[in-house]
């Protein structure tokens, strides 16, 4: 009996200290948790897709717009319409973003958003010039850059227009006198399109490579590397 008892004082004594280790800082030994590989491979974002978008509210949200627009949330509705290819102009794909008001009174159009893609950077520059071209023949029209991204706009008195063409896409922002946007027109569509470009270009291909003769052994090598579609910086 002396032995079982001096068992339980033992016990006794190591149930005290263990409470007493757990007890004098005020917090409990809590075991760590941990992941396996595939969990934590499955928690980070997936990589951007190389294609216009399925839906425009990666590009621009529809109560993204309505608060820079001054408009309550939930007023704005968004519209994705897809598009096809036109292989004539080089053209590959096509999405069309139509943003406009919801809900009492609601219905018209706020903003339009077309982006074409094209087979390379100067199918998208030809077709843009086109486009231009044809924009500037009604309206009064003026030359800007966003970024390295060439842009014209025309001003009419119905709507006003801002046409960008960015690495292989074209961009063309449509504006209604309508929709009564705070500030001048032309500088809200210049603020939109710093604010859809650096998107855009996430999910533009890189360039092709060009394949060049290699350099004599007794000669440093004169390849220039394909240069990327420039960016844009975001507005904040």
């Amino acid at each position: 009996m002396r032995v079982g008892g001096r068992v339980v004082a033992m016990l006794a004594v190591g149930l005290g200290v263990l409470t007493a280790c757990s007890t004098a800082t005020g917090e409990e030994s809590l075991p760590v948790p941990t992941f396996t590989e595939s969990a934590a491979a499955g928690s980070g974002a997936g990589p951007t897709k190389i294609a216009l978008p399925d839906d425009c509210a990666s590009l621009l949200g529809a109560d993204d717009l309505g608060a820079l627009f001054a408009r309550p949330i939930g007023s704005t509705a968004l519209r994705t319409i897809r598009g096809v290819p036109e292989p004539s102009v080089g053209r590959t794909e096509r999405i069309g973003c139509r943003y406009s008001a919801s809900g009492q009174g609601g219905g018209n159009t706020l903003l339009d958003i077309n982006i074409g893609r094209y087979g390379d950077a100067a199918a998208a520059k030809r077709q843009w010039q086109l486009n231009t071209n044809a924009e500037r023949s009604d309206g009064q029209s003026r030359d800007l850059s966003i970024g390295a991204a060439p842009a014209v706009a025309v001003e009419r008195g119905t709507e006003t227009v801002l046409a960008v063409v960015y690495g292989v896409d074209t961009l063309t922002f449509v504006l209604p006198a309508a929709a009564r946007a705070p500030g001048a027109p032309v500088d809200r569509l210049v603020d939109l399109a710093l604010r859809v470009l650096p998107k855009d270009g996430a999910t533009q291909p890189a360039p092709p490579e060009t394949s060049a003769p290699p350099a004599p052994a007794s000669a440093p090598s004169t390849t220039t590397p394909p240069k990327a579609v420039p960016p844009v910086a975001a507005a904040g």
